[in-house]
C-alpha cells in the first residue's frame, strides 16, 4: 500500500515566549515493513538549525533550534509519503526454542532485551495483570503465537475504546479494572501483559488506514513484541488485529513517553497559558 500522511500541530501562546530546543518524531521509520518515499517538513517560526539524529531504537528524529524572536505560535507540518510491504503479519518462523513460553534466550540477546522485558514504575505488573497473563498462558498451553493472538483479541473484545487527546497511557492495571481507555492504554496493558510472561514488547506511535470516509484522523499506538526468528511484530488491540501494512509506523520506544510527536518547551514555560490542535490526514495514492 502506498500513503500520504498529512500531520500538522498547531501551538498558541497567549502571550509572547522564546521557544528551546524541540524534538520532532515526525519521520516514519523506513525498514523491512515500510519505506518512507518522500518526507516534507514545514516549521514556523523557522528553526536557526536544524539535524538529524538517529535514536537507540533507531527511529530518525529531528532536533530544532530557535533563534530569540519572540512568538505566540508554533506550527508543525509533515508530510510523508510511504509504501507498506506486509500483507501478512505472520510471514516468518520462529526459533524452536522460542515456540513456547517460558523463553530461554541466548545470553546476549537476552542483555539486548533488557529494556523491553523489565516493568517500569509506570508499567508495573499489579495482581491483576499477573493473572491475566497466567489464564492466557495456561489456557494456550504456553504457545507464543496462540498467546499474542489470544490476548490481542482479550483486550479487543474486553474493553470499551473512548478518546483521550492529551496525556500519558494509565497504569496497565487500571486499564483492565476500567475495561476501558485509549489505544495508546491498550498497548501499555498489552506490552504488560507481554512482558509479565517474559515477552519483550516495546510501544509504537503511528498511523492506520482507517476508515477512508472519514478524513481527519488521530496518532495511533499499538504494540510490538520480538519474536526470536521473526523480529519485531506488531499487534493492535484497539482492533484485535496483528499489524500489517495497513499500519504506518513512526517510532517505537520501551518507554511512552519516548514516541511524543513533539517535545520541547518554551523559557517561560508554565508561566504562559497555551493551547494545542492538531491534524492528522492518512490517504492511500
Amino acid at each position: 500500500m502506498r500513503y500520504q500522511i498529512c500531520h500538522r500541530t498547531h501551538y498558541g501562546y497567549q502571550e509572547s515566549v522564546t521557544l528551546q530546543t524541540h524534538t520532532l518524531r515526525l519521520r516514519p521509520r523506513s525498514d523491512a515493513g515500510q519505506q518512507v518515499i518522500n518526507f516534507d517538513l514545514k516549521v514556523d517560526p523557522v528553526p536557526q538549525r536544524q539535524i538529524e539524529l538517529v535514536e537507540i531504537d533507531g527511529n530518525q528524529t529531528l532536533r530544532l533550534w530557535f533563534d530569540q524572536v519572540a512568538t505566540r505560535h508554533l506550527t508543525i507540518e509533515a508530510v510523508s509519503e510511504v509504501i507498506t510491504y506486509r500483507s501478512n503479519p505472520f510471514d516468518y518462523l520462529a526459533e524452536p526454542w522460542a515456540v513456547h513460553l517460558p523463553i530461554d534466550y541466548p545470553l546476549a540477546l537476552a542483555a539486548s532485551l533488557q529494556p523491553y522485558l523489565q516493568a517500569s514504575h509506570k508499567m508495573a505488573v499489579s495482581p491483576q495483570i499477573i493473572d491475566l497473563a497466567e489464564e492466557i498462558l495456561h489456557g494456550v498451553e504456553g504457545n507464543v503465537g496462540f498467546f499474542l493472538t489470544t490476548l490481542n483479541q482479550r483486550i479487543y473484545q474486553s474493553c470499551q475504546y473512548g478518546t483521550r487527546t492529551t496525556g500519558q497511557p494509565w497504569p496497565p492495571g487500571i486499564t483492565w479494572a476500567k475495561k476501558s481507555g485509549s489505544c495508546r492504554d491498550f498497548a501499555v496493558l498489552f506490552i504488560a501483559v507481554c512482558r509479565a510472561v517474559g515477552l519483550a514488547a516495546r510501544f509504537v506511535s503511528g498511523y492506520e488506514e482507517g476508515d477512508s470516509r472519514i478524513a481527519e484522523r488521530d496518532l495511533h499506538a499499538w504494540a510490538e513484541v520480538y519474536i526470536p526468528g521473526g523480529g519485531w511484530r506488531g499487534f493492535d488491540p484497539t482492533h484485535g488485529l496483528a499489524v500489517s501494512n495497513r499500519h504506518i509506523a513512526l517510532v517505537a520506544s520501551p518507554f511512552p513517553k519516548d514516541t511524543a510527536p513533539v517535545q520541547g518547551s518554551t523559557v517561560e514555560g508554565s508561566q504562559v497559558k497555551s493551547s494545542l490542535a492538531t491534524e492528522v490526514r492518512v490517504r492511500v495514492i
